[in-house]
């Protein structure tokens, strides 16, 4: 192996562990935002800023996954 391919094998496994991370963290924000929903005294602003962190995340997860996934030409 060359050392650019080493590199990318290095920030691959480097952009799985950030995705295993979002991914838990994205799992804890829907249960947070669950559990004030069903205690029905939850105000709104703190919804609105848990539901907002939650899709910033869904969308790094969203790139990251783009950047592992191979483009595969059909």
């Amino acid at each position: 192996m060359n050392a650019r391919s080493d590199m990318s094998m290095q920030n691959e496994d480097v952009l799985r562990v950030e995705l295993e991370v979002f991914r838990r963290e994205h799992a804890d924000l829907d249960a947070a935002i669950s559990a004030l929903q069903d205690r029905g005294t939850a105000d709104q602003l703190t919804l609105q800023r848990l539901k907002k962190q939650k899709l910033m995340l869904k969308d790094k997860i969203a790139r990251i996954e783009d950047r592992l996934t191979p483009d595969i030409i059909a």
